[in-house]
């Protein structure tokens, strides 16, 4: 992580992903006096000033020593946001974690294509997020490197070889937490209804869902594979498993995953029809 180290680093918005990532850096060695943060709400800066970073409600102020730009602001208000760069982005690495924002978008507000787009998930608050990221071919190996070492301090990171991928990437690992999470709720409300206690049925299916997601991390094994290694003919998994078949559950969430990919497209081209507008 030697180049991220050497770099002076904006963050332009300072909500929950900003502030896993500069957890992230400053636990990798990244010193906080590089971190700079902008953000107009003074209870996150105050928080951030806990960790010793600078803070600023002055976004021009804020990129105007970085080396590294992070965008982490919702996309609602991008557009609004970047319009002032302009001019202002030479020499300048941008790292766009903004949902939806496509590279062309950015760069047609900011003035500069030296961009990297990432799709991150909330997992990164734990340090175990799985990041999709994309660069033009005119990005170098170097900006590329520099990227991946500023995400990795919260997870994971795969690189994709087309934009049009991470809409697949945000369906899949960008909204996925939320599907574990709602199978989750689902565990623990049946083990209510087959008479365990609420702590008892959490408790399980949290350990539950943590070890199975760790055989499938270290084993060399697929998870179909896993699956049917627990799934005895006849036997009480198998059971669950004939409902689930018979309920069309597989293709359920490959519907919904679809859902989620034509939604992050057509986010996309709201917001480059709103930065068209501001242009």
């Amino acid at each position: 992580m030697s180049a991220a180290l050497d770099c002076n680093i904006c963050f332009i918005g300072g909500g929950n992903m900003a502030q896993a990532l500069i957890g992230g850096l400053l636990s990798r060695g990244l010193p906080a006096s590089k971190i700079t943060v902008a953000d107009p709400v003074e209870k996150i800066r105050k928080i951030l000033e806990q960790q010793d970073v600078n803070t600023t409600d002055d976004n021009l102020q804020a990129i105007q020593d970085a080396d590294v730009v992070v965008l982490a602001v919702k996309p609602q208000v991008l557009a609004q946001v970047l319009k002032p760069f302009k001019g202002l982005c030479d020499g300048k690495l941008f790292i766009s974690i903004v949902a939806g924002a496509e590279i062309a978008t950015i760069a047609a507000l900011i003035g500069s294509e030296r961009i990297v787009r990432v799709m991150p998930n909330t997992p990164a608050l734990v340090q175990t997020g799985a990041h999709g990221l994309y660069a033009t071919e005119d990005i170098v190996a170097e900006d590329r490197q520099l990227a991946s070492q500023v995400l990795a301090a919260t997870g994971l990171t795969v690189w994709v070889n087309e934009e049009a991928q991470l809409d697949a990437v945000t369906a899949v690992s960008g909204s996925g937490p939320a599907y574990f999470f709602y199978m989750m709720e689902s565990m623990i409300r049946a083990g209510k209804n087959l008479g365990l206690d609420e702590k008892v049925a959490t408790t399980l299916t949290l350990q539950t869902a943590l070890g199975a997601a760790q055989m499938a991390i270290t084993s060399a094994s697929s998870p179909a594979e896993l699956r049917k290694n627990v799934t005895s003919p006849n036997g009480t998994t198998q059971a669950a498993i004939d409902v689930f078949d018979r309920e069309q559950i597989s293709q359920s969430i490959q519907a919904a995953l679809a859902a989620a990919q034509k939604r992050s497209h057509a986010l996309a081209q709201e917001l480059s029809d709103q930065a068209k507008q501001l242009g």
